[in-house]
């Protein structure tokens, strides 16, 4: 084969073009697009890898980490998501804002989406592959142990784990850390 016809192969051969086709999925699906829509505070973080959908509905306090692989959606219509300031998500979380029906009769797909507000609370601390449903409240503070899957409102400092997520501790107040560090 001459070198112009390596030359066409090479321009015509699709795999020229699925490095391409990659970069314009990233951009339009998971993550750049979305970014510019953000509400966020100063000093917020991201992995490049975190995906954000209707991000006009997702605002960030500042300070705020979000790890590696995290998934944030927002409700198509209504479901905001509100994270406080300096909280924590470790990798793999994944919070959305809206849930489908489940009634009988009717695939799940074709029913309405059910779509609720989240808050996470300043301070929060949401460990590798928790899950946030919608409408929770998680108040500023709280830790949610890996796995978990928060499922109703988590109070202000407490500890949860689990699925369904349950209230196991609550967070030490500063002198009781202190205390329990001096006794070891």
């Amino acid at each position: 084969m001459n070198r112009y016809a390596t030359a066409l192969l090479s321009v015509i051969d699709p795999r020229v073009y699925l490095h391409g086709l990659r970069v314009l999925h990233f951009y339009g699906y998971a993550h750049v697009s979305q970014v510019r829509k953000l509400d966020r505070g100063p000093d917020v973080t991201f992995a490049p890898n975190v995906s954000f959908r209707n991000a006009e509905r997702i605002t960030i306090g500042g300070g705020t980490h979000i790890g590696e692989y995290s998934t944030i959606w927002a409700g198509n219509s209504v479901g905001r998501i509100t994270f406080g300031e300096k909280c924590l998500l470790a990798p793999r979380v994944t919070v959305t804002a809206s849930n489908y029906g489940i009634e009988q009769g009717t695939p799940v797909m074709d029913q309405p989406k059910i779509e609720s507000d989240i808050v996470i609370g300043s301070g929060s601390w949401l460990g590798a592959d928790v899950v946030v449903l919608a409408g929770v409240t998680i108040g500023a503070g709280a830790i949610v142990a890996a796995g978990a899957v928060v499922t109703r409102d988590v109070p202000a400092n407490a500890i949860v784990g689990g699925v369904p997520a349950k209230v196991i501790g609550t967070r030490p107040l500063p002198e009781q850390s202190l205390a329990t560090a001096g006794a070891a």
